[in-house]
């Protein structure tokens, strides 16, 4: 079994803690600027009050070029989580700390809703667009797909970045990390939103100040990161292979 380690404070306020939180916060404020400013972005520049084929894959590719960015220049501070969903499933693996898995969800939603509130500020009060739930769909469906989207991105964390016998395709993990997020994004965009990302969804939420169906985008990411966690951990990582960290996977 993985082992989950609780941390101790002291190490979670050492100067290398703090840096990583700093780098969190970085990485996901400039993930979200990009992925949610391509969404205002084509608000402003069409009429359409939903995304029509060509939107959605500009706003996934977006999305897929800014988080592979994002996690580059976190991923020798901090492990470039960007994704509370991420930083628990690798909490569960036993690949951080739970002491220090808070104080990176801090980070990253600060860092998410500093994003939307500069998005607010530079566009000139432009709305800010919340994901939400296709109505055919309906929260059920909603939340299975978040799941099932968010495990795929977790496993891909795993077996790229977190795994110690990933050799040479860890130099590839922020481009895999990158694709199968825009890959997902174009497969359940329409059903579901493809948050994937509890800070990607909150931030918005906070600034526009509608939580409508926000719980969906905490549940259903957490649910499938955690089970990415459980699964990769414990089946194709042995304890022995790994030991809990702090500041990197």
């Amino acid at each position: 079994m993985a082992g989950i380690a609780f941390g101790r404070f002291d190490d979670s306020f050492s100067f290398g803690s703090i840096k990583a939180y700093i780098a969190e916060f970085i990485s996901t404020l400039l993930f979200v600027f990009a992925g949610v400013g391509s969404a205002i972005a084509y608000g402003k520049l069409t009429s359409d009050a939903a995304l029509d084929p060509a939107g959605l894959l500009a706003v996934a590719v977006c999305h897929g070029f800014a988080l592979f960015v994002a996690v580059s220049v976190g991923a020798n501070i901090s492990g470039g989580h960007v994704n509370p969903a991420v930083t628990f499933g690798l909490a569960l693996g036993g690949q951080i700390t739970i002491i220090t898995g808070v104080f990176y969800w801090i980070a990253q939603l600060v860092g998410a809703i500093v994003a939307c509130f500069l998005l607010k500020f530079v566009t000139g009060g432009l709305e800010t667009p919340i994901h939400s739930v296709a109505a055919e769909v309906g929260v059920i469906g909603g939340v299975v797909t978040e799941i099932i989207i968010t495990f795929g991105l977790v496993y891909t964390v795993y077996a790229t970045a977190a795994d110690p016998k990933k050799g040479a395709i860890g130099t590839i993990a922020p481009i895999a990390i990158g694709f199968i997020v825009g890959a997902n994004i174009l497969a359940a965009g329409p059903f579901s939103g493809g948050s994937m990302n509890p800070a990607r969804s909150f931030g918005p939420a906070v600034v526009s100040g509608d939580f409508h169906d926000n719980w969906i985008y905490w549940l259903g990411p957490l649910i499938g990161g955690g089970l990415a966690g459980l699964v990769y951990g414990n089946v194709f990582m042995r304890s022995s292979e790994h030991a809990p960290l702090t500041n990197d996977f």
